[in-house]
Protein backbone atom coordinates (compact mmCIF):
# COMPACT_ATOMS: atom_id res chain seq x y z
CA UNK A 1 0.00 0.00 0.00
CA UNK A 2 1.37 3.48 -0.70
CA UNK A 3 1.23 6.37 1.69
CA UNK A 4 -0.97 8.71 0.31
CA UNK A 5 0.37 12.70 0.68
CA UNK A 6 -2.77 15.04 1.35
CA UNK A 7 -2.51 18.24 -0.42
CA UNK A 8 -4.29 20.63 1.26
CA UNK A 9 -4.97 23.91 0.44
CA UNK A 10 -5.67 25.89 3.56
CA UNK A 11 -2.23 26.88 4.57
CA UNK A 12 -1.66 28.53 1.10
CA UNK A 13 -4.73 30.12 0.60
CA UNK A 14 -4.75 31.86 4.26
CA UNK A 15 -1.01 32.81 2.92
CA UNK A 16 -2.85 34.55 -0.01
CA UNK A 17 -5.80 36.20 1.80
CA UNK A 18 -2.74 37.55 4.42
CA UNK A 19 -0.88 39.13 1.33
CA UNK A 20 -4.29 40.33 0.28
CA UNK A 21 -5.33 42.33 3.38
CA UNK A 22 -1.65 43.89 3.34
CA UNK A 23 -1.92 45.13 0.39
CA UNK A 24 -5.80 46.43 0.33
CA UNK A 25 -3.99 48.11 3.17
CA UNK A 26 -1.40 49.35 0.64
CA UNK A 27 -3.46 50.42 -2.07
CA UNK A 28 -5.99 52.20 0.37
CA UNK A 29 -3.20 54.49 1.25
CA UNK A 30 -2.89 55.40 -1.87
CA UNK A 31 -6.82 56.51 -2.21
CA UNK A 32 -8.05 53.30 -3.91
CA UNK A 33 -10.69 50.82 -2.63
CA UNK A 34 -10.14 47.22 -4.08
CA UNK A 35 -13.88 46.67 -5.39
CA UNK A 36 -15.11 43.36 -6.39
CA UNK A 37 -18.47 42.87 -7.98
CA UNK A 38 -20.11 39.56 -8.44
CA UNK A 39 -23.38 38.86 -10.76
CA UNK A 40 -25.70 36.12 -10.88
CA UNK A 41 -29.06 35.46 -11.85
CA UNK A 42 -30.31 32.36 -10.04
CA UNK A 43 -31.74 31.54 -6.62
CA UNK A 44 -29.92 28.11 -6.41
CA UNK A 45 -28.43 27.52 -2.65
CA UNK A 46 -25.20 26.37 -3.40
CA UNK A 47 -24.69 29.55 -6.10
CA UNK A 48 -25.43 32.17 -3.20
CA UNK A 49 -23.69 30.15 -0.57
CA UNK A 50 -20.28 30.54 -2.97
CA UNK A 51 -20.75 33.98 -3.68
CA UNK A 52 -21.41 34.39 0.35
CA UNK A 53 -18.29 32.56 0.78
CA UNK A 54 -16.21 34.63 -1.21
CA UNK A 55 -17.96 38.30 -0.19
CA UNK A 56 -16.95 37.18 3.58
CA UNK A 57 -14.03 36.36 2.45
CA UNK A 58 -13.03 39.55 0.59
CA UNK A 59 -14.59 41.56 3.85
CA UNK A 60 -12.18 39.88 6.09
CA UNK A 61 -9.74 40.80 3.98
CA UNK A 62 -10.82 44.60 4.22
CA UNK A 63 -11.67 44.54 0.11
CA UNK A 64 -15.16 45.62 -0.43
CA UNK A 65 -17.16 43.40 -1.77
CA UNK A 66 -20.92 44.25 -4.06
CA UNK A 67 -23.71 41.38 -4.78
CA UNK A 68 -26.08 41.97 -7.62
CA UNK A 69 -28.35 39.50 -7.37
CA UNK A 70 -31.03 39.48 -10.40
CA UNK A 71 -34.13 37.98 -10.55
CA UNK A 72 -34.23 34.15 -12.10
CA UNK A 73 -35.82 34.67 -15.40
CA UNK A 74 -33.64 37.21 -16.06
CA UNK A 75 -33.00 37.73 -20.19
CA UNK A 76 -29.59 38.14 -21.44
CA UNK A 77 -30.28 41.85 -22.15
CA UNK A 78 -30.92 42.34 -18.43
CA UNK A 79 -27.56 41.08 -17.42
CA UNK A 80 -25.65 42.39 -19.74
CA UNK A 81 -27.78 45.59 -18.49
CA UNK A 82 -25.80 45.71 -15.02
CA UNK A 83 -22.46 43.93 -16.33
CA UNK A 84 -22.14 47.12 -18.69
CA UNK A 85 -22.76 49.44 -15.22
CA UNK A 86 -19.75 47.66 -13.68
CA UNK A 87 -17.88 47.80 -16.64
CA UNK A 88 -18.43 51.51 -16.66
CA UNK A 89 -17.92 52.30 -12.67
CA UNK A 90 -14.27 53.36 -12.23
CA UNK A 91 -15.07 52.25 -8.40
CA UNK A 92 -15.10 48.52 -9.30
CA UNK A 93 -11.39 46.96 -10.21
CA UNK A 94 -13.21 43.30 -10.81
CA UNK A 95 -16.35 42.02 -12.16
CA UNK A 96 -17.11 38.13 -12.15
CA UNK A 97 -20.22 36.21 -13.88
CA UNK A 98 -21.56 33.46 -11.30
CA UNK A 99 -23.47 30.82 -13.10
CA UNK A 100 -25.72 28.94 -13.57
CA UNK A 101 -27.17 31.36 -15.83
CA UNK A 102 -31.30 31.22 -16.57
CA UNK A 103 -32.30 29.03 -19.37
CA UNK A 104 -31.74 30.59 -23.00
CA UNK A 105 -29.06 33.22 -21.61
CA UNK A 106 -26.35 33.67 -24.34
CA UNK A 107 -23.13 33.59 -21.21
CA UNK A 108 -20.71 33.61 -24.11
CA UNK A 109 -21.92 37.16 -25.21
CA UNK A 110 -22.17 38.47 -21.26
CA UNK A 111 -18.73 37.18 -21.23
CA UNK A 112 -17.22 39.37 -23.98
CA UNK A 113 -19.00 42.03 -21.67
CA UNK A 114 -16.85 42.04 -18.80
CA UNK A 115 -13.64 44.69 -19.62
CA UNK A 116 -10.43 42.61 -19.80
CA UNK A 117 -8.72 44.70 -17.20
CA UNK A 118 -11.74 43.36 -14.96
CA UNK A 119 -12.15 40.20 -16.18
CA UNK A 120 -10.45 38.30 -12.73
CA UNK A 121 -12.33 35.09 -13.63
CA UNK A 122 -10.73 35.01 -16.72
CA UNK A 123 -13.87 34.45 -18.98
CA UNK A 124 -13.96 37.33 -21.67
CA UNK A 125 -12.85 35.21 -24.70
CA UNK A 126 -9.57 37.79 -24.65
CA UNK A 127 -8.46 36.20 -21.66
CA UNK A 128 -8.88 32.88 -23.10
CA UNK A 129 -6.91 33.64 -26.34
CA UNK A 130 -4.03 35.51 -24.19
CA UNK A 131 -3.85 32.27 -22.13
CA UNK A 132 -3.57 29.95 -25.01
CA UNK A 133 -0.67 31.84 -26.78
CA UNK A 134 0.83 32.84 -23.08
CA UNK A 135 0.16 36.37 -23.10
CA UNK A 136 0.01 38.08 -19.73
CA UNK A 137 -4.02 38.15 -17.89
CA UNK A 138 -6.14 36.78 -15.28
CA UNK A 139 -6.45 33.07 -16.06
CA UNK A 140 -9.70 31.11 -14.57
CA UNK A 141 -9.18 31.04 -10.57
CA UNK A 142 -9.42 27.33 -10.44
CA UNK A 143 -7.10 26.58 -12.79
CA UNK A 144 -5.06 29.07 -11.37
CA UNK A 145 -5.62 27.36 -7.59
CA UNK A 146 -4.04 24.21 -9.39
CA UNK A 147 -1.16 25.65 -10.66
CA UNK A 148 -0.29 27.49 -7.24
CA UNK A 149 -1.12 24.10 -5.14
CA UNK A 150 1.68 22.52 -6.90
CA UNK A 151 4.06 24.92 -6.64
CA UNK A 152 3.41 25.26 -2.58
CA UNK A 153 3.77 21.06 -2.30
CA UNK A 154 6.67 21.37 -4.62
CA UNK A 155 5.16 18.69 -7.35
CA UNK A 156 7.57 18.86 -9.94
CA UNK A 157 6.36 19.58 -13.43
CA UNK A 158 8.91 19.56 -16.10
CA UNK A 159 8.73 16.77 -18.47
CA UNK A 160 6.11 14.90 -16.16
CA UNK A 161 3.27 13.49 -17.81
CA UNK A 162 -0.19 15.61 -16.97
CA UNK A 163 -3.62 14.44 -17.59
CA UNK A 164 -6.31 16.27 -17.27
CA UNK A 165 -9.76 14.61 -17.12
CA UNK A 166 -12.68 17.50 -18.56
CA UNK A 167 -12.28 19.70 -21.23
CA UNK A 168 -14.96 22.74 -20.28
CA UNK A 169 -13.72 26.46 -20.80
CA UNK A 170 -13.29 27.14 -17.21
CA UNK A 171 -10.66 24.74 -16.20
CA UNK A 172 -9.82 21.25 -18.15
CA UNK A 173 -8.69 23.73 -21.07
CA UNK A 174 -7.38 26.60 -19.29
CA UNK A 175 -5.34 24.39 -16.96
CA UNK A 176 -4.34 22.11 -19.77
CA UNK A 177 -2.41 25.75 -21.07
CA UNK A 178 -0.94 26.30 -17.59
CA UNK A 179 0.78 22.84 -17.66
CA UNK A 180 2.03 23.26 -20.69
CA UNK A 181 3.27 26.53 -19.59
CA UNK A 182 5.74 24.80 -16.86
CA UNK A 183 7.03 22.29 -19.53
CA UNK A 184 4.90 19.52 -18.87
CA UNK A 185 3.96 17.14 -21.63
CA UNK A 186 -0.14 16.87 -21.11
CA UNK A 187 -3.23 14.33 -22.41
CA UNK A 188 -6.89 16.22 -22.09
CA UNK A 189 -9.33 13.32 -21.35
CA UNK A 190 -12.62 13.28 -21.83
CA UNK A 191 -16.03 11.32 -21.94
CA UNK A 192 -15.43 10.17 -25.53
CA UNK A 193 -11.56 9.01 -24.31
CA UNK A 194 -10.97 5.38 -24.89
CA UNK A 195 -10.06 3.27 -21.80
CA UNK A 196 -9.45 6.24 -19.46
CA UNK A 197 -8.32 4.21 -16.84
CA UNK A 198 -5.27 3.07 -19.21
CA UNK A 199 -4.76 6.81 -19.96
CA UNK A 200 -4.68 8.40 -16.27
CA UNK A 201 -2.92 5.24 -14.56
CA UNK A 202 0.45 6.54 -16.45
CA UNK A 203 0.15 10.44 -15.03
CA UNK A 204 2.22 11.54 -13.01
CA UNK A 205 0.02 14.29 -12.22
CA UNK A 206 -3.79 13.86 -12.27
CA UNK A 207 -6.10 16.59 -12.48
CA UNK A 208 -9.87 15.86 -12.48
CA UNK A 209 -12.66 18.30 -13.52
CA UNK A 210 -15.41 16.18 -14.93
CA UNK A 211 -18.17 17.32 -12.77
CA UNK A 212 -19.17 13.48 -11.28
CA UNK A 213 -19.15 12.65 -8.26
CA UNK A 214 -16.65 9.87 -7.18
CA UNK A 215 -15.63 9.19 -10.81
CA UNK A 216 -12.42 8.33 -10.78
CA UNK A 217 -11.65 5.24 -8.49
CA UNK A 218 -7.89 3.45 -7.32
CA UNK A 219 -8.46 1.70 -10.87
CA UNK A 220 -7.08 4.73 -12.50
CA UNK A 221 -4.07 6.34 -10.47
CA UNK A 222 -0.57 5.03 -10.37
CA UNK A 223 1.40 4.25 -7.08
CA UNK A 224 3.72 7.41 -8.35
CA UNK A 225 0.08 9.98 -9.26
CA UNK A 226 -0.76 13.28 -7.49
CA UNK A 227 -4.18 13.69 -7.75
CA UNK A 228 -5.42 17.21 -7.99
CA UNK A 229 -9.62 17.05 -7.16
CA UNK A 230 -11.39 19.96 -8.95
CA UNK A 231 -14.79 18.36 -8.30
CA UNK A 232 -17.57 19.96 -5.91
CA UNK A 233 -20.69 17.77 -5.64
CA UNK A 234 -23.01 17.07 -3.24
CA UNK A 235 -23.84 13.30 -2.66
CA UNK A 236 -27.26 12.10 -1.51
CA UNK A 237 -26.70 12.68 2.37
CA UNK A 238 -26.14 16.13 1.39
CA UNK A 239 -21.99 16.23 1.86
CA UNK A 240 -19.24 17.82 -0.21
CA UNK A 241 -17.94 15.34 -2.80
CA UNK A 242 -14.83 15.34 -5.03
CA UNK A 243 -14.69 14.25 -8.50
CA UNK A 244 -12.47 11.79 -7.16
CA UNK A 245 -13.25 8.69 -4.95
CA UNK A 246 -11.04 9.54 -2.04
CA UNK A 247 -11.84 6.53 -0.48
CA UNK A 248 -10.43 4.07 -2.91
CA UNK A 249 -7.49 6.07 -4.29
CA UNK A 250 -6.06 6.89 -0.50
CA UNK A 251 -3.32 3.95 -0.28
CA UNK A 252 -2.87 3.84 -4.18
CA UNK A 253 -1.71 7.49 -5.48
CA UNK A 254 1.22 9.37 -4.38
CA UNK A 255 -0.96 12.66 -2.92
CA UNK A 256 -4.74 13.55 -3.13
CA UNK A 257 -5.69 17.01 -2.44
CA UNK A 258 -8.84 16.83 -0.03
CA UNK A 259 -12.59 17.64 -0.79
CA UNK A 260 -13.13 20.09 0.95
CA UNK A 261 -9.99 21.88 1.61
CA UNK A 262 -7.84 21.62 -1.25
CA UNK A 263 -8.50 23.34 -4.52
CA UNK A 264 -11.76 25.66 -3.55
CA UNK A 265 -10.31 27.83 -0.69
CA UNK A 266 -7.42 28.35 -2.67
CA UNK A 267 -9.56 29.37 -5.27
CA UNK A 268 -11.54 31.84 -3.36
CA UNK A 269 -8.45 33.38 -1.88
CA UNK A 270 -7.07 34.06 -6.13
CA UNK A 271 -10.33 35.84 -6.68
CA UNK A 272 -9.19 38.20 -4.25
CA UNK A 273 -5.33 38.30 -5.47
CA UNK A 274 -6.64 38.89 -8.97
CA UNK A 275 -8.93 42.28 -7.75
CA UNK A 276 -5.67 43.31 -6.18
CA UNK A 277 -4.02 43.39 -9.08
CA UNK A 278 -6.69 44.72 -11.20
CA UNK A 279 -6.98 47.41 -8.96
CA UNK A 280 -2.74 47.96 -8.83
CA UNK A 281 -3.59 48.30 -13.10
CA UNK A 282 -5.38 51.55 -12.62
CA UNK A 283 -4.82 52.71 -9.43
Amino acid sequence: MTETRTLSGKDLAADIRSQVAADVKALREHGVEPTLAIVFATSDGGTRWYVSSIVKAAEKAGLRAIERQLPDDSTTADIAAELQRLANDDTVHGIILQTPLPVGVDGGALAALIPFGKDIDGINPLSAGRLVIGESGFAPATAAAVMELLRFHQVPLVGRHAVVVGRSAVVGKPVAQLLLREDATVTVCHSKTADLPEVTREADVLVVAIGRARFITGRHVGAATTVIDVGTNTDDAGNLVGDVDAGSVVGVAAALTPVPGGVGPVTTALLLQHVIAAARAVG
